[in-house]
């Protein structure tokens, strides 16, 4: 039994032996590890912060998906400062600074090392129509503030944009006095517009009483905004197309659709 008990002593001081050499090299291993990992995240921010990872200058930002903005107006609009060490840039939150731009509809930002550079591809905003504002403008004082608005009446700047004869399809539609009233039903009234069959050049919505249309006809008048009712008054405005070859002899002054059940016209 004296024998017995000798060897279990000797195999448990073995066994603490063992154990304790191999916490010894796992600490020694982590040390290591951690020393590796500090040493590589140090090196790699130190590559990037060197003169060789910064951005200098517009040129080194790539912009794609643009057809309608130039790439010199997107760079200028871009909300960096130069120089800017390419590891301080975050590209979610320059993508959300870029989508605030109001001629931008969506932005993606990635960062490229070699050569270092900033790839941004943007969705931009159509201008579906000529906005002039109804107050005049802070700039030009005594004529309206001019600009674009698109489908869902973004107010798009026009210089964004430089010359209107650039654009590939430069808007003939004219709105004016667009309000935060209104602004809110713009969408429908723009999809109503373009499916009328009669050319409407203008929507004059200074008056809130009294919606104004310029068109191939002549000008009409709607009386106040009914999302309900202006289809229906576009419907019979088509109906009259042929009005003016009837009267020849006399000049249209307006069209009242006030009340598209009976309208009436007054002549010059």
């Amino acid at each position: 039994m004296t024998v017995i008990a000798s060897i279990s002593s000797n195999d448990l001081k073995s066994r603490r032996q063992q154990l304790k050499r191999r916490r010894q090299v796992k600490l020694i291993q982590t040390i290591w590890r951690s020393l590796f990992v500090g040493s590589l995240t140090g090196g790699l921010v130190w590559v990037v912060t060197l003169p060789n990872w910064v951005i200098y200058e517009p040129d080194q930002v790539e912009i794609e998906g643009n057809h309608l903005l130039p790439v010199a107006a997107i760079r200028s609009l871009l909300p960096l400062d130069y120089p800017q060490p390419i590891i301080e840039l975050e590209p979610q939150k320059l993508t959300q600074e870029i989508e605030a731009i109001a001629p931008i509809a969506k932005a993606t930002v990635t960062r490229k090392l070699l050569p270092p550079s900033l790839t941004v591809i943007i969705q931009e905003r159509r201008p579906v129509a000529i906005a002039r504002s109804s107050q005049p403008s802070h700039h030009t004082p005594g004529e309206l503030e001019m600009g674009f608005i698109d489908a869902e009446g973004v107010w798009l700047p026009k210089s964004s944009y430089g010359d209107l004869d650039s654009l590939p399809d430069p808007p003939k539609l004219v709105v004016v006095g667009l309000t935060h009233l209104l602004l809110p039903y713009w969408s429908e009234i723009y999809q109503n517009v373009q499916r009328s069959t009669v050319q409407i050049q203008e929507i004059n919505l200074q008056s809130p009483g009294n919606l104004t249309l310029t068109t191939e006809i002549g000008k009409v008048h709607l009386g106040a905004y009914n999302s309900n009712r202006f289809p229906e008054q576009l419907r019979v405005l088509a109906e009259m197309r042929d009005l003016p070859t009837h009267i020849q002899d006399r000049k249209i002054r307006y069209i009242d659709l006030s009340s598209p059940d009976s309208p009436s016209i007054e002549l010059d």
